[in-house]
């Protein structure tokens, strides 16, 4: 497996802009799990910032439920 280095995200959060720097094949699951659910990458990312705890950044929790949705899957 090779090394992913991060890339900068831009995002949408309850109309603000924001960023989040995630390896592509976490953001790759990400967008392929908000299509699957029929949202947006944005209105995923909005559930997720509201559900995490403050001392969790964003794109970690992105990460942990990319991460819990497919081990859910197994």
């Amino acid at each position: 497996m090779t090394a992913a280095r991060p890339r900068k995200r831009s995002l949408t959060l309850r109309g603000h802009r924001t960023s989040v720097s995630l390896e592509d094949p976490f953001w790759d699951a990400f967008r392929e799990i908000a299509a699957a659910r029929g949202q947006s990458v944005n209105a995923l990312a909005a559930e997720i910032d509201a559900a995490r705890d403050l001392d969790t950044g964003l794109a970690t929790a992105i990460r942990l439920f990319v991460l819990a949705h497919y081990r859910e899957r197994s």
